[in-house]
């Protein structure tokens, strides 16, 4: 199957590798991503696959990491936005979304709740509160979950039916060839109802729990969030450089491509360009 003629890949992330900044980066079971990751390392990873643009997505809960990336996607024609952190429970968060919304390149926020203790974290008071002050601008928000998460995320979104939502990674599932996660897969299509969420075809290869795996082994999967948000929700990500821990930059796009190849043409360049420069309003949308 031929590659997308055009990719805005709508999820990898940038870093100046610090152990203690990024103490999630188990050194001895993560080795590939204890190294700084640049943008001219994203461009020679991805140099087979005809990426055109990207969304840089927040790895550590700081400003200072919004920041940081907001000028490396100043200085970069390939970077086009990026979702960043904002401390959405602080009580001064009007305050600081106001000192963020001129940002252009500010697209989305982010915070990484399937890492947090607390199952019930989305609907604490404090972080609806700060989604409501969200909803006042024109970013978006990357929901960040596990499947177990997904009845919580129902209850969430439809408390903000106007805000724009995408679920990163297919909220997760437990991928393994011999069991199919039949939960997942009901939440999820429920979700899917919600014509103000969107899907990112992306985190997937991270899931699979087998040692030897292929497309077949993802299959499934793909063609479920194909059917309950269809090619108009669903955007391509790679994940990178996480996805190294199991697929290469170019393998995974290789695969997703393999795996949409029952879409048109057009559907195609949706799920791989269109839907997320819509989504996340970039200016230069072909």
């Amino acid at each position: 199957m031929p590659l997308p003629h055009r990719i805005l890949d709508s999820h990898h992330h940038l870093w100046d590798y610090d152990p203690a900044q990024y103490a999630w980066i188990n050194p001895q079971t993560m080795s590939p991503l204890a190294q700084s990751y640049t943008l001219a390392d994203l461009q020679t990873h991805a140099s087979s696959c005809n990426l055109t643009a990207t969304i840089a997505v927040q790895a550590r809960q700081t400003l200072e990491e919004t920041d940081w990336l907001l000028k490396l996607a100043e200085d970069s024609p390939l970077c086009v936005g990026v979702v960043g952190w904002l401390p959405l429970q602080d009580d001064n968060i009007d305050a600081v979304l106001e000192s963020y919304v001129d940002r252009e390149l500010l697209k989305g926020v982010r915070h990484v709740i399937h890492d947090e203790p607390d199952l019930n974290f989305m609907l604490r008071p404090a972080f609806l509160r700060g989604l409501a002050a969200l909803g006042k601008t024109r970013l978006s928000y990357d929901i960040l979950i596990f499947g177990l998460h997904l009845p919580n995320t129902i209850t969430l979104v439809d408390q903000f039916p106007d805000q724009r939502f995408v679920i990163d990674h297919i909220a997760k599932p437990v991928i393994d060839s011999a069991k199919y996660d039949e939960q997942w897969a009901s939440d999820l299509a429920e979700l899917a109802k919600r014509e103000h969420v969107c899907c990112k075809l992306s985190g997937m290869v991270t899931e699979v729990r087998n040692d030897q795996w292929d497309a077949q082994t993802l299959r499934p999967y793909v063609e479920h969030v194909l059917e309950v948000f269809g090619p108009d929700r669903l955007m391509f990500g790679s994940d990178w450089p996480v996805c190294r821990l199991r697929a290469e930059y170019d393998r995974w796009v290789s695969l997703a491509s393999e795996l949409t190849a029952t879409l048109s043409a057009d559907e195609r360049d949706r799920v791989f360009y269109q839907n997320a420069a819509e989504f996340y309003r970039i200016n230069h949308a072909g």
